[in-house]
């Protein structure tokens, strides 16, 4: 099965930074790592910004004020630098940790600009319990958390790095906190399906066509399964059909599903020959049977593998496959053509 692409989707958040620390070395220091940090996050020198904020954030520490903040914009740098197990580590880390991110927003509408103004706590206090003139409509605010995020993000960066059992463990305890998560569903299915738990899987993909029935990935991945079951052949057509269908702008998924398409509908040829080929000599009359039977196949799989060469018409699969189907049904000048076609697709592959 074409497993699913999982892109790193990663929102950065804004870079607020106040100074911590009251003694000046440190504070220097602190400021300097930040600056560095800052700047290379801005100019997307990921694989810099990323160990400049780990060292604020070791900086805090060490001074008596962590904030795990740092540490979050450190694993986001490094999955945007692509070094994955340094994301990993890092998003592990704070995953288990129950870090979340929220945090309390002190701001008032300063009268002069209108603009909204975030405030330090203590002069936030003191401005509204003077009765400030210059500030107006005072709120305390939560931040949003980023724990679904960091379960979403780690998951995929362990997908990504065939750390399948890990992701699958780590999707299941996300899922268990946020089960209504679509991302995280999504990637269970992939998980699930990497592992080797098919069943589930099946039940997964059902589960995500319910809610979101024109997912045309989806029901390509079911139709797969369901093509592999003995009895699913007619499930999987209607499947493949309708990935075909949702499927318009994305080409290489059209074209898979197609050739899926028609290869359920041949079944197993190579076996059914072998059968054929086996009764010849020893019962002539069954054989028969099962060359009509073959017949009937290939006469099925026609209609889908013309609509498959319409749509990849320089798909060398797609007119090899047309070319013997052809063949086998009997239409030589068809088959001829795509004798032909075959010849001037396979003079433009690389020697």
């Amino acid at each position: 099965m074409k497993k699913l692409i999982l892109g790193i989707a990663i929102v950065s958040s804004a870079f607020v930074f106040g100074q911590k620390q009251d003694m000046k070395d440190i504070n220097a220091q602190l400021q300097a790592s930040n600056k560095a940090a800052m700047d290379a996050y801005q100019a997307k020198n990921y694989a810099v910004a990323a160990p400049k904020f780990l060292e604020v954030y070791n900086l805090m520490k060490t001074s008596g004020q962590e904030d795990k903040i740092y540490m979050y914009y450190a694993g986001l740098s490094y999955a945007l630098a692509n070094n994955v197990d340094e994301a990993i580590k890092i998003y592990t880390d704070l995953v288990n940790s129950g870090y979340t991110g929220v945090q309390t927003q002190y701001t008032a509408k300063e009268v002069k600009t209108g603009e909204v103004t975030s405030l330090n706590k203590g002069i936030w206090e003191g401005l509204k319990k003077a009765g400030s003139k210059d500030y107006t409509d005072f709120k305390v605010e939560q931040t949003k958390s980023v724990e679904p995020d960091l379960y979403e993000t780690l998951s995929t960066l362990l997908l990504n790095a065939k750390k399948n059992d890990e992701a699958l463990a780590l999707i299941e305890k996300g899922l268990a906190k946020y089960p209504n998560n679509a991302k995280l569903k999504e990637y269970q299915g992939s998980a699930l399906y990497a592992t080797g738990n098919t069943d589930k899987f099946l039940t997964n993909l059902k589960e995500q066509l319910a809610k979101n029935p024109n997912d045309a990935t989806n029901w390509y991945n079911l139709g797969v399964l369901q093509s592999k079951a003995p009895a699913g052949e007619a499930d999987a057509v209607v499947s493949f059909q309708k990935a075909i269908q949702l499927a318009v702008n994305n080409p290489t998924l059209t074209n898979n599903a197609y050739q899926n398409l028609v290869y359920t509908s041949l079944g197993d040829d190579a076996k059914a020959v072998e059968s054929i080929n086996a009764l010849r000599k020893s019962n002539p009359d069954e054989a028969t049977k099962l060359i009509e039977a073959r017949k009937e196949r290939f006469n099925k799989a026609l209609p889908y593998a013309e609509k498959w060469y319409q749509a990849s018409p320089e798909s060398l699969d797609a007119v090899t496959t047309l070319r013997e189907i052809y063949g086998i049904t009997k239409n030589q000048a068809k088959a001829n053509e795509m004798k032909a076609k075959q010849a001037e697709l396979e003079a433009k592959q690389p020697k």
